[in-house]
């Protein structure tokens, strides 16, 4: 077990905290979507009722090492504030002799946002002493960046080597719901897996199939499944070099007891457009000019009647090109199925939080991971970086 903010002394000392404040913006800034930053406000208010002074770092972008105004956390920092209702302090850079006057001079309840630690090359590059740096001054550490935590970077793994780091609220809740929501799960426990390339979720699927009863496959990735088992799918994304592994996985499901969906039928464009023209085909009725964009309707019909019966869903991928509205019914009727659903529903994937947050359906599931990558990477059931140096709960 790790430790989380709960379990380390925080009364008069200056937390260093690291949040995932990469939230999509406008070309001046302006914040888009705040969902990342309300998500660490528990975390922070915990921090601030018991008496810390909080220190936030976050990296936004990809600057490269180079200090690029449109990536500054500035608008972020305002943003916060908003939300907190009380001012958080700025330092326009994350270290150096501004930082550490201003976190020197931090007192308890009060909030210092840091400026963008990739404007440093050395934070990419986990280098010990800009790690050493960036919490001078600082007592404990606190890791609230799930977006950020597979990847070994200063601000989490380096800190978490100088000082005991524990898990804030956001990072202990997607622990809860990636990790044990999919090693203890209530059954029947189905997975949906969609997306553009079968070779993204390899290592996903062949996680998954161990422990759920379903697996219900949608998206690109559909079509090499089905083109493996012998049919031509036309112009259909697929991933031709990829068709023994396809057959490999349905073998393997059958093995595990693992029922693997596929679709039954296809909506089908003959132009990846939005204005191309639209019909519905079975796998065997593909022919040039057309590709399998979505799933069909007896798919979607056949997928939402076998979640109702779930008790435990993980989504990760959508069911075809949903930004295109002739191809987005899969996708967003599935996403419906599973707020509608008495069960415990847990949503990982850029994409298919995009559809959440499009319906407004969040507060209707269980959790909607705010990583990408790393949500991906946690279900492929692999040990992250920034989780495993969380310091250990001594044992009872």
């Amino acid at each position: 077990m790790k430790k989380t903010v709960y379990d380390i002394p925080v009364e008069g000392k200056t937390v260093y905290m690291r949040v995932d404040y990469n939230v999509p913006h406008e070309a001046d800034g302006a914040i888009k979507d705040d969902r990342r930053i309300r998500s660490t406000v528990p975390t922070i208010q915990y921090l601030l009722d018991h008496g810390a002074a909080v220190v936030l770092a976050s990296h936004m972008g990809r600057p490269k090492g180079e200090v690029k105004p449109e990536l500054s956390l500035r608008k972020a920092g305002e943003r916060l504030a908003d939300l907190l209702g009380r001012p958080v302090q700025f330092a326009s850079d994350c270290i150096g002799p501004e930082a550490d006057r201003m976190k020197e001079a931090l007192k308890p309840g009060e909030v210092l946002l840091l400026e963008n630690l990739r404007f440093h090359k050395e934070e990419e590059k986990n280098d010990p002493k800009f790690a050493e740096a960036l919490v001078h001054g600082c007592d404990a550490a606190v890791n609230d960046a799930f977006g950020v935590s597979h990847r070994a970077h200063a601000s989490v793994v380096g800190v978490g080597k100088l000082l005991p780091m524990a898990a804030g609220l956001l990072l202990k809740k997607e622990i809860d719901f990636l990790d044990g929501v999919i090693d203890h799960p209530e059954r029947p426990f189905a997975a949906i897996i969609g997306g553009a390339k079968i070779s993204d979720k390899i290592h996903v699927i062949a996680n998954l199939m161990e422990k759920a009863d379903v697996i219900l496959i949608g998206g690109g990735m559909a079509n090499t499944f089905v083109a493996a088992e012998g049919y031509d799918m036309g112009k259909s994304l697929q991933d031709r070099d990829r068709f023994d592994q396809a057959r490999g996985l349905m073998e393997r499901a059958e093995k595990l007891g693992a029922k693997m969906l596929l679709p039954v039928d296809f909506t089908a464009g003959d132009a990846f457009a939005e204005d191309a023209n639209v019909k519905v085909l079975t796998a065997k009725e593909f022919t040039d000019p057309w590709m399998a964009l979505d799933i069909g309707p007896k798919t979607i019909d056949l997928y939402v009647e076998t979640l109702k019966k779930m008790k435990t869903v993980v989504w990760n991928g959508p069911m075809g090109v949903f930004e295109m509205k002739p191809f987005s019914k899969g996708t967003f009727t599935i996403a419906k199925a599973l707020a509608d659903l008495d069960a415990t529903t847990v949503v990982g994937g850029g994409e298919s939080a995009e559809v959440v947050d499009k319906l407004g359906i969040e507060d209707k599931l269980s959790h909607v991971s705010t990583g990408g990558g790393a949500s991906l990477e946690m279900l492929e059931g692999m040990v992250l970086p920034g989780i495993a140096v969380l310091a250990d709960k001594e044992s009872e």
